[in-house]
């Protein structure tokens, strides 16, 4: 039999609250058995969570990562799923990049602005 875990187990693995792992079940990106009242989750339940927390921290939206994640169970599979994740990522990639160019815009704009502003307060006052 597979390694199983408990939802206490994943919870404190991947340092995320057992809510977390709930809200995750109830949008159908996980898929424990039961025992009764207990959770029973396998290692297809850990590695879907590990897939899921670092879509999460890459910025993709909860229905990006189900699509992802689901696309392994259906075909064209593992080869399908990749090459969408692939293209994900490319989007995903451009969209920082635009906004690391809005914040340099940005960062450029400020300090032109306190330049102006110094000297034109050495004009008012002097210093």
């Amino acid at each position: 039999m597979s390694q199983t875990y408990t939802i206490r187990e994943l919870a404190d693995a991947f340092d995320v609250t057992t809510r977390t792992i709930r809200f995750y079940e109830d949008e159908g990106l996980l898929s424990p058995l039961r025992e009764g009242q207990n959770r029973i989750f396998r290692s297809r339940d850990r590695v879907r969570l590990k897939l899921i927390l670092r879509g999460k921290r890459l910025g993709f939206t909860l229905a990006e990562i189900k699509e992802i994640v689901g696309m392994y169970d259906a075909p064209p599979g593992e080869a399908g799923q990749l090459e969408l994740f692939l293209k994900k990522i490319a989007e995903r990639r451009a969209e920082l990049e635009d906004k690391r160019r809005d914040i340099e815009d940005t960062i450029e704009e400020l300090d032109s602005l306190a330049e102006q502003s110094r000297a034109r307060l050495k004009e008012l006052t002097g210093k």
